[in-house]
């Protein structure tokens, strides 16, 4: 009889436990998110992938063919002297990014697909912008080693709060496609390379210290690993964490709450279905000793952009996340709870594959779609 009082406490823990570590999963048709207007800005946009605003108000735009787009007051120029990308596949001229600093060294990062069609990486860059032109161009940082094909380059970045930058990774592609001798996605939980990781750097490139691996074999800056194709990435003020929302295969799609020096176990912990065959791609949907995510599509979102909220335009969303879809053609709001608990979502229909989502130093939220004549939609309160 004690040995049975024992046993019942413990499985009660067990319990609840497991139920902390449940991921959320939106329904494909949630509560529409009402009170928004989606005003166009811009279109003739060729593919454009990421935007920044300069501090005189004027927003810059990469174009994945290779090209920085100036739109300021109502003009748009195009702006010379950008890194050179290798355009291939889903590469290009991806994420672009402000220094810290930018008012003082005029810095401005990219990340862009570098190489060949049969040896390519995932590379950081910076350059100076003097207000009319980017100068002296330069590459910091290659992912290693280098990948054939064009998919699956991640090429999200976000700063921290101590001006060191994380830069998301991709896998290196879908089976049969092979890095190294190994299946590309198979290199996500290879500790000695670059492939399916978030990476740590300073902002000259080098790795930033301390490590959050101590395996003295882990790829220099190793921030945490077992990741598929993470295209949306924001640093959290309010909860000084970091969020981001990575692509799955067929389902599976993630938004994950970002601890140094964690497993997030793809491909062996995944909701995710393989493409062409009718199984999951893993055995598990969670193992001990990886984190789990905090939210999960079970059907095909395709999440790119990713922002935490923090204006005034729309008191409602502060301290909530906006996930934009490709697939979907939608904006998705997850709510999240003071501490970041998953509390429901809310879906906003665009009509359009959604690339980028920011805020605006205006408190309002503007919006990059993925196509040929790509647009740039600011959402206001209605």
């Amino acid at each position: 009889m004690r040995r049975n009082i024992l046993i019942v406490p413990f499985l009660i823990l067990l319990m609840s436990v497991q139920a902390e570590a449940e991921p959320y999963f939106p329904p494909e048709k949630a509560r529409p998110l009402e009170g928004v207007r989606a005003v166009t800005l811009l279109t003739g946009l060729d593919h454009p992938w990421s935007m920044a605003w300069l501090p005189d108000g004027g927003l810059l735009i990469t174009e994945r063919p290779g090209r920085v787009r100036l739109f300021k007051d109502g003009g748009l120029t195009t702006i010379p002297g950008a890194p050179e990308p290798l355009v291939y596949g889903q590469g290009g001229l991806l994420d672009i990014a402000l220094h810290p600093d930018f008012k003082e060294n005029r810095l401005v990062y990219f990340t862009l697909a570098t190489g060949t069609g049969e040896a390519n990486h995932t590379s950081l860059a910076r350059a100076r912008f003097d207000g009319g032109r980017f100068r002296d161009a330069e590459v910091l940082f290659t992912a290693s080693p280098a990948k054939s094909g064009g998919q699956h380059f991640g090429s999200r970045m976000a700063w921290l709060p101590d001006k060191t930058l994380v830069l998301s990774v991709g896998d290196g592609g879908n089976p049969p496609q092979r890095v190294d001798g190994m299946l590309a996605r198979d290199q996500a939980q290879n500790p000695a390379t670059h492939q399916g990781k978030l990476i740590h750097l300073q902002d000259d490139g080098a790795p930033a210290e301390p490590p959050a691996f101590a395996d003295p074999a882990a790829a220099p800056g190793l921030y945490t690993m077992g990741h598929r194709n993470i295209q949306g990435m924001a640093y959290d003020p309010l909860r000084n964490t970091l969020w981001v929302s990575e692509h799955a295969a067929r389902t599976g799609d993630e938004i994950n709450r970002i601890e140094p020096g964690r497993n997030y176990g793809w491909p062996k912990a995944s909701w995710s279905k393989e493409y062409t065959l009718p199984m999951d791609v893993a055995d598990h949907h969670s193992l001990p000793g990886m984190a789990d995510p905090a939210v999960v599509w079970k059907w095909r979102f395709a999440p790119s952009g990713l922002m935490v909220y923090t204006g005034d335009a729309f008191p409602a969303f502060k301290g909530d996340l906006l996930a934009g879809g490709l697939r979907s053609e939608t904006i998705r709001l997850i709510e999240l709870s003071e501490s970041g608990a998953v509390l429901g979502d809310r879906d906003l229909p665009m009509g359009h594959r959604v690339r980028d989502i920011r805020q605006g130093p205006d408190g309002l939220v503007y919006v990059l779609t993925d196509e040929d004549d790509g647009r740039l939609i600011r959402l206001e309160p209605r």
